[in-house]
């Protein structure tokens, strides 16, 4: 029988322990979902991310990433997500990273602050219920940005995450261009600009992922990438890019977009 000191003595550690204050930081602050198995400072990476979804062709595009073992970054639009939630659930429970792309994809340069943050909370709060999970970054619509977003951003816990290389599928709509289009601009750590609205960009994805990874690259999400490993809320990556030149690179409005995504109401 234990004497009545060593029981005190015990009891006082137990309540020490109960009592121990959680840090600061782990309190509600996302974690970005990262490829653990590839250290991206040892091998080359690339990240491949899809706009504008889900789109009505994810679901392929989910099965090519999966057969190949390959992880992707998803900016998802609130209103698809509400339209197709379990495209959103199973690109969360694959392991490929989510971020927000908006509610409704508008000019965030042209909003006030308050449809600013309805737009991007409304896309957070969506996310969360169809997939458990919260986005951790931020691609605002078009690649635009200023103060007033970039400030909205830190403070939702989001660094900014743009790309220094498109497909163009948007506007080609041709598998051999889009191929091309994103070879020419691969290089190791860079984000890819894509959609998963765009039919041939799905079809042409095994091809193009056998031909990267014949190249040495693994695709991961953004967070793996090297820089992008401790990004900071309303950090913008990859570092130097320029939202002015990126116009190119996004259609002009995302109305076909919306069109094809809510066809057939799938």
């Amino acid at each position: 029988m234990k004497s009545p000191a060593r029981l005190l003595l015990a009891t006082s550690c137990v309540v020490a322990l109960l009592s121990a204050p959680t840090p600061a930081w782990s309190a509600n602050k996302p974690k970005a979902d990262k490829t653990n198995s590839v250290d991206c400072a040892k091998v080359k990476c690339i990240a491949l991310t899809f706009d504008d979804g889900p789109g009505k062709y994810a679901n392929q595009l989910l099965d090519t990433l999966k057969k190949t073992k390959s992880k992707a970054t998803f900016f998802l639009e609130g209103q698809y997500v509400k339209s197709r939630p379990a495209f959103a659930k199973r690109m969360a429970e694959e392991g490929h990273e989510l971020g927000n792309h908006s509610y409704t994809h508008p000019h965030l340069r042209d909003a006030d602050e308050d449809k600013i943050r309805e737009e991007l909370t409304r896309t957070q709060d969506i996310v969360k219920q169809a997939t458990g999970k919260t986005p951790t970054l931020l691609r605002p619509p078009y690649g635009e940005l200023d103060e007033r977003v970039q400030a909205i951003a830190k403070e939702m816990q989001l660094p900014i995450v743009l790309w220094n290389g498109g497909s163009r599928d948007w506007a080609t709509r041709n598998e051999k261009a889009i191929y091309d289009e994103v070879l020419k601009n691969a290089k190791r750590d860079g984000v890819i600009l894509m959609h998963d609205w765009v039919e041939q960009t799905v079809k042409v994805m095994p091809k193009l992922i056998a031909t990267l990874q014949k190249q040495g690259y693994h695709l991961v999400s953004v967070s793996s990438l090297r820089g992008a490993e401790d990004l900071q809320p309303g950090d913008i990556y990859p570092v130097g890019t320029d939202d002015e030149n990126l116009s190119a690179e996004t259609p002009s409005s995302p109305e076909a977009a919306e069109a094809e995504a809510t066809e057939d109401g799938d």
